[in-house]
């Protein structure tokens, strides 16, 4: 039934980084591919899971408890004036974030910028969409963002930037100019901005993530996808 299938799931190709991983499990070496917790969950969590299944918690559960503190970690955190009824959506990983994301704002021949090297799972979802990746690289050894190269890469059919910060795979965190001037580019070009903040509390070196929807003009257009998984791996 291959030959049912759509024109662009035809073309789809495995992911390279579950490639890895299962060539890591074969020849027993150490995976750096993905994120897999090498240490016990801990006993609260365990806990929890157990008195929820004793207790038949097992319908779909109601979100807004959840939504509520979301609203107010963005306050204390960057600021930002959120509605917990409306402003939040919660799903299974930031993956499917921000497929549902691409999927409601990407319409077909829809161009959307991403930092090169990116995130595989970006281009699978904009091209499953039916918009067009267009890649602008960062220059190494810094993985800096060329202003001019950033630029001249916005058309007249440009949607949406995606910027995620810090970065995956080089570790980047972007700089306050640079967030300026992408922030900056999104309010000229009347585009979207869609954040991956997965790494938000993962940095070093005195170095401070930025919510790129806490600068002027930007809240309105932005859509940040955090990771629960990741930040709690951070703080434990």
């Amino acid at each position: 039934m291959e030959e049912k299938l759509s024109q662009v799931g035809r073309k789809l190709k495995p992911s390279p980084i579950q490639e890895l991983s299962h060539l890591a499990q074969r020849c027993g070496a150490i995976n750096l591919a993905e994120g897999f917790p090498d240490f016990p969950a801990p006993f609260p969590v365990k806990n929890a899971a157990i008195s929820a299944i004793d207790a038949n918690l097992n319908q779909s559960s109601h979100v807004q408890g959840v939504c509520d503190l979301l609203a107010r970690k963005m306050k204390e955190s960057y600021g930002l004036d959120t509605d917990p009824l409306t402003d939040y959506v919660i799903s299974c990983g930031q993956t499917e974030a921000f497929a549902a994301t691409v999927f409601a704002i990407i319409d077909r021949g829809d161009e959307v910028l991403l930092f090169d090297p990116a995130y595989e799972a970006y281009e699978t979802s904009i091209n499953l969409a039916g918009g067009v990746p267009v890649y602008v690289p960062l220059d190494p050894p810094n993985w800096s963002l060329n202003m001019d190269k950033f630029m001249r890469s916005f058309t007249t059919r440009t949607k949406a930037v995606v910027l995620n910060s810090p970065h995956n795979p080089t570790g980047k965190v972007f700089t306050e100019e640079e967030f300026e001037v992408i922030a900056g580019a999104c309010c000229k070009m009347n585009c979207f901005a869609i954040t991956d903040e997965v790494y938000e509390y993962i940095t070093y070196d005195d170095q401070k993530h930025i919510c790129l929807a806490s600068l002027p003009g930007m809240q309105e257009r932005t859509i940040v996808t955090p990771s629960l998984s990741k930040n709690f791996q951070c703080h434990r």
